[in-house]
């Protein structure tokens, strides 16, 4: 099966489809880096509630795993050579180490696009039901890599951990992975897709 960005009209020549391509996976970076700056800062967690996750839900599903992955290393990328994408407009490479806080939660929003992408080519994002089941995959992925990574960081025990780097955003989290996960099977629809048997 393909993501919702293979059924877009491509054009003809390897190298337009190439330039196509390209295009595609820098607006997906750039996509996730405006919904970066939409940051909420709590005063009982050092990590920021941001609308990144919606837009790696949403890349990384539409995109398929290939792509929303180099989406995402991409985003990764600008961050790193000093572009303001990362939350709060912060960008360089110590964001991404072992020294910070949040550095965990964006290399899972990596793993996590990868995710989307793999099983929205396996059509799991054509329905409502299934689509939450990505999101969520997604969303659990993220915390996975971003929690343990927060513990190091700030040297907390796991329990300060979980106050600090997941209760604060489950609501939100969930509130993003339900508009995302009924985004995806509407997009196909509009795309003149049947859903799978």
């Amino acid at each position: 099966m393909t993501a919702l960005a293979q059924t877009l009209p491509r054009p003809r020549g390897r190298l337009a489809a190439a330039a196509a391509d390209t295009a595609l996976i820098v607006a997906g970076s750039l996509l996730v880096a405006a919904l970066a700056q939409i940051s909420i800062r709590l005063p009982l967690t050092p990590v920021p509630i941001t609308g990144q996750t919606l837009g790696v839900l949403l890349v990384g599903t539409s995109f398929g795993w290939l792509r929303g992955g180099m989406a995402l290393a991409l985003y990764l990328g600008e961050i790193a050579v000093g572009l303001p994408f990362a939350a709060e407009g912060r960008s360089g490479l110590e964001i991404l180490s072992v020294a910070t806080a949040s550095g965990g939660y964006l290399w899972g929003f990596l793993l996590a696009a990868s995710l989307c992408g793999w099983l929205a080519n396996l059509g799991w994002d054509r329905s409502l039901r299934s689509s939450l089941g990505v999101m969520l995959l997604a969303n659990i992925v993220i915390y996975l890599v971003g929690v343990p990574w927060l513990m190091v960081a700030i040297d907390v025990p796991v329990l300060e951990a979980f106050e600090l780097g997941l209760y604060p955003f489950v609501v939100g989290d969930i509130l993003k992975l339900l508009i995302a996960a009924g985004l995806l099977p509407a997009a196909w629809r509009l795309a003149g897709r049947e859903r799978p048997d």
